[in-house]
């Protein structure tokens, strides 16, 4: 089952300004949504963004030490990736 497809039987509830609410009922329907769905949307957007942004992180002991030896030892640049990095930009020709 897709996350779109997932039952959604759990509540989340919060409070707002009447301000607020009426920013975020205009954005909903700027989108064609239902104020629950751009908010929902919204909010696992910026959550996602957040997770991603993450930039401390800790691994096991074998996962650290297979991290360590990836970077001692980065993989070389195809032949095509560096013709283009060698190559001059549009704008200096």
């Amino acid at each position: 089952m897709t996350s779109s497809a997932a039952r959604k039987d759990e509540l989340i509830q919060i409070r707002a300004s009447a301000s607020t609410k009426e920013i975020l009922n205009r954005a909903a329907s700027l989108r064609g949504q239902k104020l629950s769905e751009f908010m929902l949307e919204s909010a696992r957007a910026r959550a996602e963004e957040t997770i991603l942004d993450q930039r401390l992180f800790f691994l096991e002991a074998d996962a650290y030490s297979k991290f360590l030896r990836m970077l001692d030892a980065p993989a070389k640049p195809a032949k095509a990736v560096r013709a283009l990095l060698r190559r001059k930009p549009a704008w200096e020709k």
